[in-house]
């Protein structure tokens, strides 16, 4: 492996406008589990919620017509306010202190990221450090939810409390969607870590990469296209590659 870290290491150096683009796996590394591998949340098996598919559970289509069963199940598998960010966190926040990295994009919604002190982070699947009432749109922080003693949680207003995460059946959130491209767009490094790039559309928004050098660190092998551009892949755990080079 030392020969690719050598070689991220150079990437970096050259770079000057390096863009961050994560899954599921950066967090792994921090005790939150993923969707869809052997120990993942799909894979879960809880007496509860049987007859429910994980997508229905995580659905608006649950939270509006089943709010009980929805905010049991997020209360369960969702909260991670008392999770920490990873060393693969602290890197990037490193990296953008450096003034190598211009944003994080990223397909998880714990928000270890800014706990790891990173500034700029496009979360184009929302977010559980944020609520909202569904009705009046009063924002409520990101414990109310977990630390409530309602079933249902509910504004004065009486509409639902709700997570500011894109569930199933939503659109994307616009602004953070219009940034991430942006932000890939003029890129000049673009690292992909954590990420199978199997879930659309996000994994689609790499196609707007024109730069020079796509680094992907993975467990497994990832297929990426990535025409004109210098690739690397680093299959290893991403805290540790990710420690090695900023360092």
């Amino acid at each position: 492996m030392d020969g690719k870290i050598a070689k991220l290491r150079e990437f970096i150096k050259e770079s000057e406008k390096i863009v961050f683009f994560g899954g599921a796996g950066v967090s792994t590394e921090s005790g939150v589990p993923d969707f869809r591998s052997k120990d993942g949340l799909y894979n879960q098996h809880d007496v509860r919620f049987e007859g429910y598919s994980p997508e229905y559970l995580l659905s608006s289509s649950c939270l509006y017509n089943e709010p009980e069963v929805f905010f049991e199940f997020y209360r369960q598998k969702l909260n991670t306010e008392n999770i920490k960010p990873n060393a693969a966190h602290y890197a990037l926040a490193r990296l953008e202190a450096q003034g190598k990295l211009t944003a994080v994009v990223t397909q998880n919604i714990d928000g270890l990221h800014q706990k790891a002190g990173s500034k700029t982070v496009f979360e184009i699947h929302g977010t559980t450090a944020r609520n909202y009432c569904s009705r009046c749109g009063k924002k409520y922080p990101g414990d109310h939810i977990f630390r409530s003693t309602e079933k249902v949680p509910r504004c004065a207003c009486g509409g639902i409390i709700r997570c500011d995460v894109t569930l199933y059946g939503e659109q994307l959130p616009e602004d953070a969607v219009e940034g991430a491209i942006n932000a890939i767009s003029n890129a000049d490094t673009l690292i992909i870590g954590g990420t199978s790039l199997m879930v659309y559309p996000a994994a689609s928004y790499i196609r707007y990469f024109r730069g020079r050098r796509v680094v992907i660190i993975n467990k497994t092998h990832v297929p990426c296209d990535v025409r004109g551009a210098q690739l690397l892949e680093i299959n290893e755990k991403i805290g540790e590659v990710l420690s090695l080079a900023v360092d």
